[in-house]
């Protein structure tokens, strides 16, 4: 019969005080819900897993920092993701978040122990293993970090090209209203332009119906 070893993770504080306790139930989450059959299925998939791995391990850090009671935006900014992100996790709105509050419940209910098969040495510790997916999440983390910078400097270049397009469109308004403007002043010369006309049309007719009159008196005399 195969030997195996037992890990048990129900003795770790479910409301945990200060750092150290903090990290006991962290990683009692982590470990507890890797080793779920799904979970080992899941990341046996390369690309998979450090997704999977990434999420977990913020849902679980998320989950014992809100159980000491740290407020979700100190949560959010310790852990380097947005409060939604944070938000969606602890109420379970993500599949990391689920697995991890239903092993959270395993250790409230005395039940999270983990069977490991026992053949030969282990190749590697279960410390050790957590270390390797810690310098995995510390990784994925950095590169979330770099991909924030890269956002927020595209965030800073729309808003600029927003600016330049404010200006251009004020120049736009700006000349739209000149062309009415000259458009009224066309249309009040050309009307004066009219009236005059109509004057000068007027005065001719008043100048040659003098002249008719004077050469009438011319003739008389």
């Amino acid at each position: 019969m195969e030997e195996e070893i037992v890990i048990d993770l129900t003795n770790v504080p479910l409301k945990p005080i200060g750092k150290k306790e903090i990290s006991q139930l962290e990683a009692a989450l982590m470990i507890g819900t890797l080793y779920r059959p799904e979970v080992l299925e899941l990341i046996k998939d390369p690309i998979e897993r450090a997704t999977w791995i990434d999420s977990l391990a913020i849902a679980a850090a998320a989950f014992a920092r809100y159980k000491a009671g740290t407020p979700i935006p100190e949560i959010a900014e310790e852990l380097g993701r947005s409060e939604t992100t944070i938000r969606s996790h602890l109420g379970q709105k993500t599949k990391a978040g689920k697995l991890v509050a239903e092993t959270y419940e395993k250790i409230r209910r005395g039940e999270l122990k983990i069977p490991l098969p026992l053949i030969g040495a282990p190749k590697i510790s279960t410390e050790e293993e957590l270390r390797a997916l810690k310098g995995e999440v510390e990784a994925l983390k950095e590169r979330n970090r770099a991909l924030e910078e890269e956002v927020g400097e595209l965030k800073r270049e729309i808003e600029n090209l927003r600016g330049q397009l404010s200006a251009k469109e004020a120049e736009i308004t700006d000349l739209r209203q000149r062309l009415e403007n000259a458009d009224k002043e066309k249309e009040r010369v050309l009307k004066k332009c009219s009236e005059v006309l109509e004057g000068v049309k007027r005065v001719k007719s008043i100048i040659s119906e003098a002249l008719s009159v004077v050469e009438g008196l011319t003739t008389s005399y």
